[in-house]
């Protein structure tokens, strides 16, 4: 019989690389990481060379911060039940279910957007990355720069997120869509054969 306390050191001990890759492969520093976390610099970088043992407390953080389960950052065993569990995020009354788990690269989900009321205000903003998306029903309004779209199911869009943008529905049904998310200069490469 395997001793429990040998299994999780051993556990605990695989999770500093994973620590270290997750972070290489979305190119962030170690003080990026820190101030999103709220952990020290120092303690992350122990954490990841392996000089100190991970706590609950310092692994949440990190998992939110590299978009991974928990489990996955642990390396926990397979249950050997195939289903995978999509945990859908609410922000500003939308919901959002996330379809990849990497960190960094391409981030898709399908996004539920309520229908828009009379009176919305429109507020655009902008941030670093790249926006791809896909109506799966219903309409969408894009107001994009000073260009203000109407797109209907099958229709799609594409653009650098440094240009003020606001994504809504019309005032006639909510609408689901397809949503990839890339940082700067990482575009989605669409092929069509003719």
């Amino acid at each position: 019989m395997a001793d429990p306390l040998t299994d999780t050191d051993s556990v605990l001990a695989a999770v500093g690389p994973r620590l270290r890759t997750l972070r290489t492969r979305r190119e962030a520093t170690l003080t990026e990481v820190s101030d999103a976390t709220g952990i020290s610099v120092s303690t992350l970088s122990r954490l990841e060379s392996g000089q100190r043992k991970p706590t609950l407390e310092q692994l949440l953080p990190l998992a939110r911060e590299y978009r991974v389960a928990l489990d996955d950052l642990v390396g926990a065993p397979e249950t050997g039940d195939p289903r995978i569990t999509l945990r859908p995020i609410d922000r500003h009354g939308r919901t959002y279910l996330p379809l990849t788990r990497r960190a960094g690269g391409l981030q898709a989900y399908k996004v539920v957007i309520p229908t828009a009321s009379p009176g919305d205000r429109v507020t655009t903003g902008s941030h670093e990355g790249y926006e791809w998306l896909y109506v799966l029903d219903g309409r969408v309004r894009l107001v994009l720069g000073d260009r203000d779209l109407e797109l209907a199911p099958g229709e799609a869009a594409e653009f650098d997120t440094h240009l003020p943008h606001w994504i809504g529905t019309t005032d006639r049904g909510p609408a689901e869509v397809l949503m990839l998310f890339g940082k700067q200069g990482e575009r989605a490469h669409v092929r069509t054969d003719d």
